[in-house]
Protein backbone atom coordinates (compact mmCIF):
# COMPACT_ATOMS: atom_id res chain seq x y z
CA UNK A 1 0.00 0.00 0.00
CA UNK A 2 1.18 3.49 -0.71
CA UNK A 3 1.59 5.85 2.44
CA UNK A 4 -0.10 9.19 1.97
CA UNK A 5 -0.37 9.93 5.37
CA UNK A 6 2.45 9.23 8.35
CA UNK A 7 5.30 9.44 5.82
CA UNK A 8 7.68 11.26 8.74
CA UNK A 9 5.97 9.51 11.30
CA UNK A 10 7.94 6.59 13.43
CA UNK A 11 5.42 4.03 14.73
CA UNK A 12 8.31 2.00 16.17
CA UNK A 13 6.77 1.27 19.34
CA UNK A 14 3.72 3.06 18.96
CA UNK A 15 1.75 0.08 19.54
CA UNK A 16 1.12 -1.88 22.72
CA UNK A 17 0.33 -5.57 21.01
CA UNK A 18 0.47 -7.78 24.12
CA UNK A 19 -1.75 -11.04 24.33
CA UNK A 20 -4.72 -8.90 25.64
CA UNK A 21 -4.56 -6.27 23.43
CA UNK A 22 -4.33 -8.45 20.60
CA UNK A 23 -7.22 -10.13 21.90
CA UNK A 24 -9.80 -7.61 22.75
CA UNK A 25 -8.75 -4.35 20.32
CA UNK A 26 -7.00 -6.24 17.23
CA UNK A 27 -8.96 -6.37 13.89
CA UNK A 28 -7.84 -8.36 10.73
CA UNK A 29 -6.60 -5.34 7.81
CA UNK A 30 -9.99 -4.33 6.72
CA UNK A 31 -11.09 -4.64 3.01
CA UNK A 32 -12.36 -1.95 0.99
CA UNK A 33 -16.17 -3.72 1.34
CA UNK A 34 -16.06 -3.89 4.84
CA UNK A 35 -14.77 0.33 4.84
CA UNK A 36 -17.80 1.10 2.96
CA UNK A 37 -20.32 -1.09 4.55
CA UNK A 38 -19.21 0.81 8.07
CA UNK A 39 -19.15 4.18 6.76
CA UNK A 40 -22.73 3.54 5.59
CA UNK A 41 -23.57 1.92 9.25
CA UNK A 42 -22.85 4.69 10.77
CA UNK A 43 -23.30 7.43 8.55
CA UNK A 44 -20.14 9.04 8.10
CA UNK A 45 -16.94 8.72 5.64
CA UNK A 46 -13.87 7.98 7.72
CA UNK A 47 -10.73 10.26 7.38
CA UNK A 48 -8.49 8.75 4.87
CA UNK A 49 -5.72 8.86 7.49
CA UNK A 50 -7.69 6.54 9.69
CA UNK A 51 -7.85 4.35 7.19
CA UNK A 52 -4.70 4.49 6.61
CA UNK A 53 -3.45 3.91 9.59
CA UNK A 54 -6.10 1.10 10.27
CA UNK A 55 -4.44 -0.78 7.35
CA UNK A 56 -1.52 -0.76 8.78
CA UNK A 57 -2.73 -1.74 12.37
CA UNK A 58 -6.30 -2.23 13.07
CA UNK A 59 -6.95 -1.20 16.28
CA UNK A 60 -5.15 -1.90 19.37
CA UNK A 61 -3.49 0.53 22.58
CA UNK A 62 -0.97 2.96 22.22
CA UNK A 63 1.90 3.22 23.83
CA UNK A 64 1.81 7.07 23.38
CA UNK A 65 -1.40 7.63 25.04
CA UNK A 66 -1.51 11.60 26.21
CA UNK A 67 -2.54 14.44 24.60
CA UNK A 68 -2.05 17.62 25.40
CA UNK A 69 -4.57 20.09 26.04
CA UNK A 70 -5.01 24.23 26.45
CA UNK A 71 -7.40 23.68 29.14
CA UNK A 72 -8.40 21.50 32.16
CA UNK A 73 -10.41 18.08 31.17
CA UNK A 74 -12.00 15.67 33.59
CA UNK A 75 -8.52 13.95 33.36
CA UNK A 76 -5.94 16.43 33.76
CA UNK A 77 -5.11 19.96 33.97
CA UNK A 78 -3.40 19.78 30.65
CA UNK A 79 -3.95 16.85 28.63
CA UNK A 80 -6.37 13.45 27.90
CA UNK A 81 -5.79 10.31 27.77
CA UNK A 82 -6.55 7.27 25.81
CA UNK A 83 -6.68 3.37 26.30
CA UNK A 84 -7.18 2.59 22.81
CA UNK A 85 -7.88 3.73 19.22
CA UNK A 86 -10.96 1.10 17.75
CA UNK A 87 -10.27 -0.71 14.67
CA UNK A 88 -12.37 -0.87 11.69
CA UNK A 89 -14.87 -3.65 12.24
CA UNK A 90 -17.53 -5.29 14.07
CA UNK A 91 -15.41 -8.51 15.21
CA UNK A 92 -14.27 -6.94 18.34
CA UNK A 93 -16.31 -5.43 20.72
CA UNK A 94 -14.65 -2.03 20.78
CA UNK A 95 -14.14 -1.49 17.58
CA UNK A 96 -16.22 0.91 15.63
CA UNK A 97 -18.79 -1.18 14.48
CA UNK A 98 -18.79 -3.72 17.58
CA UNK A 99 -20.74 -4.46 20.01
CA UNK A 100 -19.89 -1.71 22.39
CA UNK A 101 -18.16 0.53 19.76
CA UNK A 102 -19.30 4.11 18.54
CA UNK A 103 -23.18 3.64 18.18
CA UNK A 104 -23.41 1.96 21.91
CA UNK A 105 -21.37 4.84 23.00
CA UNK A 106 -24.03 7.31 21.79
CA UNK A 107 -26.83 5.71 21.78
CA UNK A 108 -26.34 3.80 25.21
CA UNK A 109 -23.96 6.80 27.17
CA UNK A 110 -26.29 9.66 25.67
CA UNK A 111 -22.75 11.02 23.63
CA UNK A 112 -23.75 13.64 21.03
CA UNK A 113 -24.38 12.41 18.18
CA UNK A 114 -21.42 14.44 15.92
CA UNK A 115 -19.52 11.69 14.31
CA UNK A 116 -18.04 8.69 15.57
CA UNK A 117 -16.37 7.21 18.72
CA UNK A 118 -12.88 6.46 17.91
CA UNK A 119 -10.65 5.94 21.31
CA UNK A 120 -11.59 4.73 24.80
CA UNK A 121 -10.42 6.63 27.81
CA UNK A 122 -9.23 5.28 31.22
CA UNK A 123 -12.46 6.79 32.78
CA UNK A 124 -14.98 3.39 32.11
CA UNK A 125 -16.78 5.59 29.32
CA UNK A 126 -17.06 8.78 31.46
CA UNK A 127 -15.03 10.18 29.08
CA UNK A 128 -14.39 9.61 25.28
CA UNK A 129 -12.72 11.13 21.80
CA UNK A 130 -14.48 11.47 18.92
CA UNK A 131 -14.41 12.30 15.35
CA UNK A 132 -16.46 15.60 15.31
CA UNK A 133 -18.19 16.52 11.62
CA UNK A 134 -20.09 19.08 12.83
CA UNK A 135 -18.22 21.70 11.08
CA UNK A 136 -17.01 19.80 7.86
CA UNK A 137 -19.92 17.63 7.34
CA UNK A 138 -20.10 13.82 6.78
CA UNK A 139 -18.20 13.66 3.90
CA UNK A 140 -15.31 15.81 5.46
CA UNK A 141 -12.18 15.81 7.31
CA UNK A 142 -13.71 15.69 10.94
CA UNK A 143 -11.72 17.34 14.21
CA UNK A 144 -10.58 15.41 16.68
CA UNK A 145 -12.40 16.53 20.21
CA UNK A 146 -12.64 14.79 23.55
CA UNK A 147 -16.18 14.71 25.03
CA UNK A 148 -16.49 14.82 29.09
CA UNK A 149 -20.09 12.71 30.11
CA UNK A 150 -19.84 13.41 33.17
CA UNK A 151 -19.96 17.74 32.71
CA UNK A 152 -22.46 17.43 31.00
CA UNK A 153 -20.97 15.96 27.24
CA UNK A 154 -18.59 19.13 26.98
CA UNK A 155 -16.92 19.01 23.88
CA UNK A 156 -12.78 20.08 24.03
CA UNK A 157 -10.95 20.53 20.58
CA UNK A 158 -7.91 18.45 20.18
CA UNK A 159 -6.88 18.09 16.52
CA UNK A 160 -7.81 19.23 12.81
CA UNK A 161 -7.79 15.85 11.62
CA UNK A 162 -6.63 12.43 12.66
CA UNK A 163 -2.96 12.38 11.57
CA UNK A 164 -2.51 15.59 13.65
CA UNK A 165 -4.09 13.59 16.38
CA UNK A 166 -2.26 10.36 16.06
CA UNK A 167 1.12 12.48 15.43
CA UNK A 168 0.72 14.53 18.83
CA UNK A 169 0.08 11.82 20.91
CA UNK A 170 2.75 11.52 23.65
CA UNK A 171 3.89 8.63 26.26
CA UNK A 172 2.08 9.83 29.72
CA UNK A 173 6.03 10.34 31.18
CA UNK A 174 5.53 13.59 29.72
CA UNK A 175 2.84 14.45 32.35
CA UNK A 176 4.11 12.40 35.18
CA UNK A 177 3.80 14.35 37.90
CA UNK A 178 2.84 11.66 40.37
CA UNK A 179 5.29 11.93 43.31
CA UNK A 180 4.47 15.38 44.01
CA UNK A 181 0.89 15.20 43.46
CA UNK A 182 0.88 12.68 45.89
CA UNK A 183 2.54 14.67 48.42
CA UNK A 184 0.54 17.61 48.10
CA UNK A 185 -2.41 15.39 48.72
CA UNK A 186 -1.32 13.68 51.31
CA UNK A 187 -0.66 17.10 53.00
CA UNK A 188 -3.90 18.64 52.15
CA UNK A 189 -5.91 15.54 53.42
CA UNK A 190 -3.67 15.93 56.61
CA UNK A 191 -4.04 19.77 56.69
CA UNK A 192 -6.28 21.04 54.83
CA UNK A 193 -10.62 22.58 55.21
CA UNK A 194 -13.37 20.52 54.69
CA UNK A 195 -16.23 22.06 52.76
CA UNK A 196 -18.68 24.22 54.20
CA UNK A 197 -21.37 21.72 53.67
CA UNK A 198 -19.65 18.95 55.27
CA UNK A 199 -18.79 20.62 58.66
CA UNK A 200 -22.40 21.54 58.87
CA UNK A 201 -22.79 18.19 59.21
CA UNK A 202 -19.97 17.82 61.54
CA UNK A 203 -21.43 19.73 63.54
CA UNK A 204 -24.77 17.51 64.07
CA UNK A 205 -22.98 14.90 65.70
CA UNK A 206 -20.33 16.40 67.80
CA UNK A 207 -19.94 13.10 70.10
CA UNK A 208 -18.17 11.20 66.80
CA UNK A 209 -14.42 13.03 65.74
CA UNK A 210 -16.06 12.59 62.00
CA UNK A 211 -12.95 14.71 60.88
CA UNK A 212 -10.79 12.74 62.23
CA UNK A 213 -11.92 9.32 60.98
CA UNK A 214 -12.56 11.08 57.19
CA UNK A 215 -9.33 12.58 57.16
CA UNK A 216 -7.62 8.49 58.50
CA UNK A 217 -9.71 7.11 55.43
CA UNK A 218 -9.07 9.45 52.33
CA UNK A 219 -5.25 8.55 53.59
CA UNK A 220 -5.67 5.07 53.53
CA UNK A 221 -7.13 5.77 49.97
CA UNK A 222 -4.76 7.98 48.54
CA UNK A 223 -1.98 5.39 49.44
CA UNK A 224 -3.51 2.59 48.34
CA UNK A 225 -4.20 3.81 45.18
CA UNK A 226 -1.29 7.00 45.16
CA UNK A 227 -4.01 9.42 44.30
CA UNK A 228 -7.49 10.54 45.47
CA UNK A 229 -10.30 8.69 43.75
CA UNK A 230 -13.47 7.40 44.56
CA UNK A 231 -14.52 4.36 42.96
CA UNK A 232 -16.22 1.06 43.50
CA UNK A 233 -13.53 -0.58 45.97
CA UNK A 234 -14.27 -1.25 49.76
CA UNK A 235 -12.57 1.89 51.04
CA UNK A 236 -14.58 4.24 48.11
CA UNK A 237 -17.86 2.08 49.72
CA UNK A 238 -17.23 3.04 52.99
CA UNK A 239 -16.59 6.97 52.44
CA UNK A 240 -19.46 6.64 50.41
CA UNK A 241 -21.81 5.35 53.45
CA UNK A 242 -20.14 7.61 55.89
CA UNK A 243 -21.35 11.04 53.88
CA UNK A 244 -24.19 9.84 53.00
CA UNK A 245 -24.92 9.58 56.87
CA UNK A 246 -23.81 13.14 57.54
CA UNK A 247 -25.84 14.38 54.60
CA UNK A 248 -29.07 12.62 56.09
CA UNK A 249 -28.68 14.34 59.17
CA UNK A 250 -28.97 18.14 57.92
CA UNK A 251 -30.87 17.12 54.79
CA UNK A 252 -34.45 14.94 54.14
CA UNK A 253 -33.55 12.83 50.93
CA UNK A 254 -36.48 12.05 48.84
CA UNK A 255 -35.05 11.30 45.43
CA UNK A 256 -31.67 10.13 43.63
CA UNK A 257 -31.52 13.76 41.39
CA UNK A 258 -31.44 15.74 45.31
CA UNK A 259 -29.25 12.73 46.91
CA UNK A 260 -26.76 13.71 43.78
CA UNK A 261 -26.81 17.13 43.81
CA UNK A 262 -26.52 17.60 47.04
CA UNK A 263 -23.39 14.63 47.51
CA UNK A 264 -21.61 16.29 45.04
CA UNK A 265 -19.81 19.41 47.08
CA UNK A 266 -20.25 17.02 50.76
CA UNK A 267 -17.31 14.69 49.78
CA UNK A 268 -14.46 17.46 49.55
CA UNK A 269 -11.93 19.35 50.95
CA UNK A 270 -12.13 22.99 50.02
CA UNK A 271 -9.97 24.18 47.07
CA UNK A 272 -8.55 21.03 45.81
CA UNK A 273 -8.73 18.10 43.92
CA UNK A 274 -9.89 16.08 47.27
CA UNK A 275 -13.37 15.68 45.60
CA UNK A 276 -15.92 13.11 43.98
CA UNK A 277 -14.83 15.18 41.03
CA UNK A 278 -16.27 13.66 37.74
CA UNK A 279 -17.20 10.04 38.49
CA UNK A 280 -21.36 10.75 40.22
CA UNK A 281 -21.97 7.23 38.71
CA UNK A 282 -19.92 5.39 40.72
CA UNK A 283 -21.83 6.81 43.81
CA UNK A 284 -25.14 6.32 41.90
CA UNK A 285 -24.51 2.88 41.78
CA UNK A 286 -23.21 2.29 45.09
CA UNK A 287 -26.52 3.91 46.54
CA UNK A 288 -28.76 1.77 44.23
CA UNK A 289 -26.77 -1.36 45.61
CA UNK A 290 -27.70 -0.59 49.25
CA UNK A 291 -31.09 0.02 48.27
CA UNK A 292 -31.09 -3.27 46.64
CA UNK A 293 -29.52 -4.80 49.54
CA UNK A 294 -32.03 -3.22 51.95
CA UNK A 295 -28.94 -1.24 53.69
CA UNK A 296 -30.60 2.14 52.34
CA UNK A 297 -34.31 2.36 53.70
CA UNK A 298 -37.16 4.65 53.30
CA UNK A 299 -38.13 6.67 56.52
CA UNK A 300 -39.41 9.64 55.90
CA UNK A 301 -36.61 10.00 53.19
CA UNK A 302 -33.73 7.77 52.39
CA UNK A 303 -31.78 6.64 55.26
CA UNK A 304 -29.26 4.01 56.37
CA UNK A 305 -30.76 0.76 57.65
CA UNK A 306 -29.57 0.58 61.16
CA UNK A 307 -27.36 -3.06 61.40
CA UNK A 308 -25.67 -1.45 58.00
CA UNK A 309 -24.89 1.89 60.10
CA UNK A 310 -23.57 -0.30 62.78
CA UNK A 311 -21.65 -2.12 60.29
CA UNK A 312 -20.20 1.47 58.90
CA UNK A 313 -19.47 3.17 61.86
CA UNK A 314 -17.54 -0.07 63.09
CA UNK A 315 -15.25 0.66 60.06
CA UNK A 316 -14.53 3.85 60.66
CA UNK A 317 -13.23 3.76 63.83
CA UNK A 318 -10.64 1.89 62.48
CA UNK A 319 -9.39 5.36 60.76
CA UNK A 320 -9.06 7.16 64.04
Amino acid sequence: MSNIFFNDFDFTDFWDDDEYAKEKYLEPEPSDELITSIENELGYKLPASYIELMKLHNGGMPNKNCFPTNEPTSWAENHIQITTIMGIGRDKDYSIGGELGSRFMIDNWGYPDIGICICDCPSAGHDIVMLDYTRCGKNGEPEVVHVDQESDYRITFLARDFETFIKGLVSEAVFDTSEEDLRQTLYTIEHGDFSPEIKKCFEKRKDIDFDTMLRGLFLSITKEKGFFALHADKLSEIAYGAQFYLLTLNNSITTKEALVEQYLPLVALSNSSISLGGYAAFFEDWFAERIKQGQIIWDKGFVLEIYYEDWLFKELSAFK
